[in-house]
């Protein structure tokens, strides 16, 4: 019952148009867990198509290992960056959901709630 509630708080979209129409002929996940750091590959990671980020691995700073391009950024609530520049205009944050305190978490953001 409380998902329903939640999903039907929630205004229906689909992939923005820019993304849906890019074809994904080259694609990149890129972690947090430091292994780039030093690498220098930031240029070839952003000749990928997409490049999907996963939690809250911080991209200003160290773009010469990480790139700086961003398609899609997939967090846990309690991963989600907390700079607003690490949430660039033209890629798509995805929230991943799966404990009963992230869905807590999107109410509070979808109702202006404090936690």
């Amino acid at each position: 019952d409380k998902l329903k509630n939640l999903l039907e708080l929630l205004p229906e979209h689909d992939l923005p148009e820019d993304l849906k129409s890019k074809h994904c002929k080259r694609c990149v996940v890129v972690g947090s867990g430091g292994i780039l750091r030093g690498s220098e590959l930031g240029h070839l990671l952003n000749q990928f198509d997409i490049v999907i980020r996963l939690n809250d691995a911080p991209v200003q700073g160290y773009t010469d290992h990480v790139g700086n391009k961003t398609t899609i950024r997939m967090t846990y609530p309690e991963g989600a960056p907390l700079s607003e520049h690490e949430y660039p205009p033209a890629s798509l944050f995805v929230a991943v959901l799966f404990k009963g305190v992230d869905f807590n978490w999107l109410q509070a953001m979808v109702k202006n709630e404090t936690l």
